[in-house]
């Protein structure tokens, strides 16, 4: 599973309106987005008009091509792109991917393979001593 997070800019201009047009998003663009293979799929608005959406994914490049081919996400996005400040083609195709760098459930794991190591260690270390 892959962790995408992207970010937009709304035009403050058009922020109420934008929010209106995603209470409710249409339920056929709903049906395609979760046709794509995205899920967990969140957008989160920050002051100024910073929009910051995040989702889940097993294949991003086949959402992408599914949802590129969509004419329900193509009429979607063509009606929403004037929202967006400095953005040259679809948003959901021309948004800029923020990189992870941190993601608490990998370092848990990572630790505790870590943890289990080090016990496992010093178990046949002391094992070995006796």
């Amino acid at each position: 599973m892959t962790r995408v997070a992207f970010q937009l800019q709304v035009r403050p201009e058009l922020l109420d309106e934008y929010l209106a047009r995603h209470s409710p998003v249409w339920p056929e663009m709903l049906a395609e987005i979760a046709a794509a293979g995205r899920r967990n799929y969140s957008l989160f608005l920050a002051d100024g008009g910073t929009l910051i959406g995040y989702y889940e994914v097993d294949d991003d490049d086949a959402a992408q091509a599914y949802l590129a081919a969509s004419p329900v996400a193509a009429r979607w996005e063509a009606e929403m792109s004037r929202f967006f400040i400095g953005l040259h083609g679809r948003p959901d195709q021309a948004a800029t991917t923020l990189t992870e760098v941190f993601h608490l459930e990998d370092q848990l794991a990572d630790a505790g393979d870590s943890t289990a190591s080090d016990t496992d260690s010093r178990n046949d270390t002391e094992g070995s001593a006796s």
